[in-house]
């Protein structure tokens, strides 16, 4: 990845998520953070892995349309649990994160997390775009509903899509991963690098 031309961007990360904006310091460039106010809506009939890229794209557009003209380069991300072909996204209440956990515990689910990226040409009007979606396998340990409850009553799966956070307490429970720890934690960093640095 050369630093020198991409510093040269304004590096915006179209996410409000402390953890993306955790990971995504790894680059080691300066970036600034903006939230997207997008219709999260999803078209009838798409697969549920498809559906995190779509919503990367629709929040990366939403913030670089606020930048049209400028040297920039905006990353947008969304991450979904999936169980079958059912999408688990935040809950909505603690019965909600309670129904979620209790349907994954004890079973693989898949985490999709998508990635678009989109790069300006200064004068130029032309948007260069690259996205991506990496899924990853995950197994739950066993839960009781007591743990369940535990987990719950900390706070920490409420903002969270499938109710857990691995990186936090949801480490506990989580007895394999297949796949890239990172993605599910929300954000591929070292393939959103290989991205930048092809585009």
């Amino acid at each position: 990845m050369n630093k020198e031309i991409l510093l040269k961007k304004r590096l915006i990360l179209a996410s409000q998520s402390p953890r993306r904006r955790e990971l995504i310091q790894k680059l080691g460039l300066p970036f600034e953070a903006e939230v997207s106010d997008v219709d999260e809506t999803i078209p009838e009939g798409m697969d549920a892995v498809q559906v995190p890229e779509y919503l990367s794209g629709l929040k990366a557009k939403a913030v670089y349309d606020l930048h049209k003209g400028e040297d920039v380069l905006v990353v947008g991300s969304d991450t979904v649990v999936i169980l079958g072909d059912v999408i688990f996204g935040k809950p909505k209440d603690e019965e909600d994160a309670f129904r979620m956990l209790k349907a994954l515990s004890g079973n693989w689910h898949k985490v999709a997390t998508g990635v678009t990226v989109l790069s300006g040409v200064p004068g130029s009007g032309e948007i260069k775009q690259s996205a991506f979606t990496y899924v990853s396998d995950v197994k739950f340990f066993e839960l009781s509903d007591e743990e369940i409850r535990e987990y719950i009553a900390s706070g920490e799966p409420m903002d969270k899509a499938g109710s857990y956070g691995i990186q936090q307490g949801g480490a506990l429970i989580v007895e394999r991963i297949n796949g890239d720890f990172y993605s599910v934690m929300g954000l591929p960093i070292a393939s959103l690098a290989q991205t930048i640095k092809k585009m």
